[in-house]
């Protein structure tokens, strides 16, 4: 009897530390998407990003991430209220297309696999359709494109996208969904 007693004891115990610790909050690389800018940045200079300058409320570090070296990590505030909403992950720049699209679709996979299918998604370019890898960069240039999927869960978004400025890179953009909604809310007292 004292050994179920004990063991009760245990599971319960195990339990409860599993629930503290289980966030509300979107996560990214394991930290909960909350906090100050300062506490925030603190959390991934330990999980061993290097800090690169803030300004504005936003804070730029770099890093490894998903199998890619040189990401630019940003974490970004509303400035009048210092709460860390987003997070952005810039992958190293591209030269050609056929590689931002190589890894954009790498990354889709990864996160259909951890998320499930995207709840949007549009790949295409607008007008006539570019055969070569030179027809499809001017597109970007001239902005003729939409590249995106927008992974949807109870905690927030994640949005992955193709960007172009000056080069081509992927991006993805972690938006957690308490913090946006107290920004939100907080500009909306503005109005």
């Amino acid at each position: 009897m004292k050994k179920i007693l004990i063991l009760a004891v245990f599971v319960t115990c195990a339990l409860f530390s599993f629930a503290q610790t289980e966030s509300e909050h979107l996560t990214f690389k394991g930290v909960p998407i909350d906090g100050t800018l300062n506490e925030y940045v603190a959390k991934m200079k330990a999980a061993g990003f290097s800090y690169l300058g803030e300004e504005d409320g936003t804070a730029v570090l770099e890093g490894d991430f998903a199998g890619y070296k040189g990401c630019k990590i940003i974490v970004s505030t509303l400035k009048s209220k210092d709460l860390v909403s987003f997070i952005g992950v810039i992958f190293p720049e591209n030269e050609k297309w056929w590689s931002a699209e190589k890894e954009y679709n790498e990354l889709k996979s990864m996160l259909t696999e951890k998320y499930g299918k995207p709840s949007e998604n549009v790949e295409k370019f607008h007008g006539y359709q570019p055969n070569t890898d030179s027809d499809k960069i001017r597109k970007l240039m001239t902005d003729e494109y939409t590249w995106f999927s927008t992974f949807s869960t109870p905690k927030g978004n994640i949005e992955l996208f193709i960007k172009y400025q000056s080069d081509i890179h992927v991006v993805l953009r972690y938006s957690d969904k308490i913090n946006s909604e107290s920004i939100r809310a907080h500009a909306i007292e503005d109005l």
